[in-house]
């Protein structure tokens, strides 16, 4: 599995997101998602709504480990400030 194959299941999900996702041994990956669609929801919840898309991938062993960063717009813009 491929870093641009998981980001695009991830925009697939949640298709006004802007994902980048980065992982170089095909099994472990970190993402970085920025969606409007978190707003008010818990990082539990947001990471469960990504999850969703993966469910099978986890299952299979095919995707070993996701590491998320969910944030809103705002959440991300403040971030680029700091």
């Amino acid at each position: 599995m491929q870093a641009l194959e998981v980001e695009q299941l991830i925009k697939a999900e949640l298709p006004d997101a802007t994902v980048k996702v980065e992982g170089a041994d095909g099994q472990h990956f970190e993402a970085l998602i920025v969606s409007e669609a978190f707003s008010g929801m818990r990082p539990l919840a947001r990471h469960r709504l990504v999850y969703a898309g993966l469910g099978d991938l986890i299952s299979s062993g095919a995707l070993h480990a996701l590491s998320l960063k969910t944030l809103t717009p705002e959440q991300y813009a403040a971030e680029q400030g700091a």
